[in-house]
């Protein structure tokens, strides 16, 4: 992965709407608390360049689904740099999605809708189950939990896409849960910030259906994860 070429498109055609997302970022995040990350550098290259470093993994013009939004973390810098992508943010909190539309609103993000719900609620509604070409979600839950919430989403032969830290023993605990769901190991990209970080993005490839009892709900997806 080519992150100093990832570092460029920060700027250049971007730079206006990276500047605007920051400002937005920084400005509610003084009522709602949407990141710990304020200083720009940080902003930069933790929340930015994290999130854009993974897009070579969606598909041309794919339908995605991102799991508790929060601060817009991966799916408004990866919409900035890929108009192609059509998104729908899943968010339960009614105060973030409330920044989320603004965001929407003022970048003038096109085919971008912000749902106010949870994430095994939304699973549930015929019109989002097995619907999207991609489901991600970054520093959600565990890989097992995430998997769970993530999975029902994604159409067979679609992608369930985890932005993570060090994750190899996230991987194994995750295995049995990956396979039950209906996936299957497809890439895990590691690759390092220009800050030095390390992070990685773990990639499952929907080769079966999502049994019907998942996600079970009532945060057992939290307390009791499949292993």
């Amino acid at each position: 992965m080519d992150v100093e070429l990832y570092s460029k498109m920060l700027g250049g055609e971007f730079k206006e709407k990276f500047e605007t997302f920051k400002n937005l970022l920084l400005n509610y995040n003084n009522k709602f608390n949407l990141t710990a990350i304020t200083d720009e550098n940080g902003i930069y290259i933790k929340h930015f360049l994290d999130s854009i470093a993974g897009e070579s993994f969606f598909p041309k013009s794919a339908k995605v689904v991102e799991i508790g939004s929060g601060g817009g973390f991966p799916s408004v810098p990866l919409k900035i740099i890929r108009n192609d992508l059509q998104f729908v943010l899943v968010e339960s909190t009614g105060k973030k999605c409330e920044y989320l539309r603004e965001v929407v609103d003022k970048l003038a993000l096109n085919c971008v809708k912000v749902e106010n719900m949870r994430a095994e609620d939304a699973a549930r509604k015929n019109f989002y189950r097995e619907k999207f070409d991609v489901a991600e979600a970054r520093a959600v839950a565990r890989l097992n939990t995430l998997a769970e919430y993530c999975m029902p989403f994604v159409k067979t032969g679609g992608r369930f896409i985890a932005y993570k830290g060090d994750c190899d023993g996230e991987i194994e605990e995750a295995a049995k849960a990956i396979k039950v769901l209906g996936g299957e190991l497809e890439a895990v990209e590691k690759y390092t910030l220009t800050n030095g970080e390390n992070r990685s993005i773990v990639v499952i490839k929907k080769v079966a259906h999502t049994p019907e009892k998942y996600p079970r709900g009532q945060g057992k997806e939290r307390k009791c994860p499949i292993v």
